[in-house]
């Protein structure tokens, strides 16, 4: 499921910006497909451009009630009726998706914990400070089997003791969830961290829900400022020259 709003704060209309002279959501849907990894993949849009635009090249794109706040919402009130097992949320600013962090993201459904499972994501280690202290980067910090403890804005852990070698991680904003994991966490009420931070896998924690953590060394692209497009059409141009 790739959730895809047309009114983002940042980047108004980004999805619909053209990338190499296709839409960056149209380039999201056909990376995500052509990873094989899904049995079905649909955009999940509260737009009527972007739904014309998915399904005039022949995608699956499903309409989507305009007042949801996150695009968990969106995507379980798509699926409540499906019959499926796993859900993965794709991001639609990210037209560089490929398969090996997909099944990253995956691969912790078939380890020894995978019962205790709710959801998964993806951090990445990060190093430079402006980016640990910059609030547009989510921080993520884990236990000794990779559950994530907290997510924020903020650097965690808060390093007072500057002789700790202290590792740092960025959240990947893929997820994948359990059915019943997603349906719960549209029914639950927003909490006070979650509204805090504007973070929505912090609702998951606050319920008690297990989220497992896989680390990859893939950052890829997103396109959240007019910057990352310029980015993204830099590396689609050596992309096509090599």
């Amino acid at each position: 499921m790739i959730p895809a709003r047309y009114a983002a704060s940042r980047f108004p209309g980004k999805l619909m910006k053209e990338l190499g002279g296709t839409p960056v959501i149209v380039r999201t849907y056909e990376a995500t497909v052509a990873t094989n990894l899904f049995d079905e993949v649909y955009v999940v849009t509260d737009s009527d451009i972007i739904y014309n635009v998915i399904t005039a090249q022949g995608g699956k794109a499903i309409m989507s009630k305009k007042e949801h706040e996150c695009g968990s919402d969106r995507i379980a009130e798509a699926v409540e009726n499906m019959d499926i097992d796993i859900v993965v949320n794709v991001q639609g600013d990210e037209p560089f998706t490929n398969r090996e962090v997909l099944e990253q993201v995956l691969e912790v459904f078939k380890g020894e914990d995978a019962d205790k499972i709710d959801l998964a994501s993806l951090m990445v280690r990060i190093n430079d400070w402006d980016e640990i202290n910059d609030p547009n980067t989510v921080k993520v910090i884990v236990d000794k089997n990779n559950f994530a403890q907290y997510f924020s804005r903020s650097p965690i852990p808060y390093q007072r003791d500057k002789q700790v070698e202290v590792p740092y991680y960025k959240h990947k904003g893929i997820y994948a969830f359990r059915k019943q994991a997603i349906l719960d966490f549209y029914k639950l009420p927003m909490g006070t961290l979650e509204a805090a931070e504007k973070i929505e896998c912090i609702r998951y924690l606050e319920y008690g829900k297990n989220i497992k953590m896989a680390e990859t060394t893939i950052l890829g692209v997103e396109i959240d400022t007019p910057e990352d497009l310029e980015k993204a059409e830099r590396l689609l141009s050596n992309k096509t020259a090599n």
